[in-house]
């Protein structure tokens, strides 16, 4: 049975991505950062406690949610074969082409009786419309009608505010994080779609080495 894609688009909350933000069917806009990691197991109880507070006290002074995610996705190594395969029938040496067998049948056992995986993280940060502060009527009129109906001019104005707001608390967080030793991006429209796609297409987890 094929699959209906037009029901599928309408489950999906995202309208548009445009200049690295995601526009929501409902007219709230996001922004996707990928951060860092810390190793907090090797971390000693000092640092691990310090690093609590620091957290803690970044989430205490925020005003706005956030909504931080992780992705986990096991690599496909098929790649990364098919590469030393090549290298190994290009070799004239009897001996590295036997090192280079022994090799591949290593790497490949490997994958079989363990799952590599690589994580991600990421902190999602909203902005909507009607937390704009100084909307015009003819905006306030534009959200409660559809952001599509509003002509190009007025789209592109409210766009631009929404925008500059958003970023003020992506600038926010970005200095947060800092604080406690993590370094973060903002994703563009590219990685954005990248993600996205991973997300809403679970067999397509499995990335090329």
């Amino acid at each position: 049975m094929p699959t209906n894609i037009s029901s599928i688009q309408e489950k999906i909350e995202i309208d548009d991505i445009r200049d690295g933000v995601i526009f929501l069917k409902d007219g709230g806009i996001r922004a996707v950062l990928m951060t860092s990691s810390v190793n907090f197991a090797l971390k000693s109880v000092e640092e691990q406690d310090a690093l609590i507070y620091h957290f803690r006290e970044f989430l205490n002074s925020l005003d706005f949610p956030i909504q931080i995610l992780i992705v986990s996705r096991k690599f496909n190594i098929s790649g990364y074969l098919e590469i030393l395969e090549q290298k190994q029938k290009e070799q004239e040496n009897e001996l590295m082409r036997i090192q280079a067998s022994e090799y591949i049948d290593f790497i490949r056992g490997l994958t079989e009786l363990a799952n590599i995986v690589t994580e991600s993280f990421y902190i999602v940060i909203p902005f909507a419309q009607v937390e704009a502060k100084q909307l015009t009527p003819l905006e306030k009129i534009t959200i409660a009608t559809g952001f599509k109906r509003s002509s190009t001019s007025d789209r592109k104005k409210t766009f631009e505010e929404l925008k500059t707001q958003l970023w003020q608390r992506i600038n926010y967080v970005l200095s947060g994080l800092e604080g406690f030793g993590l370094r973060a991006t903002v994703l563009n429209n590219e990685e954005l779609i990248e993600l996205f796609y991973h997300l809403y297409n679970p067999e397509a987890k499995k990335r090329r080495l």
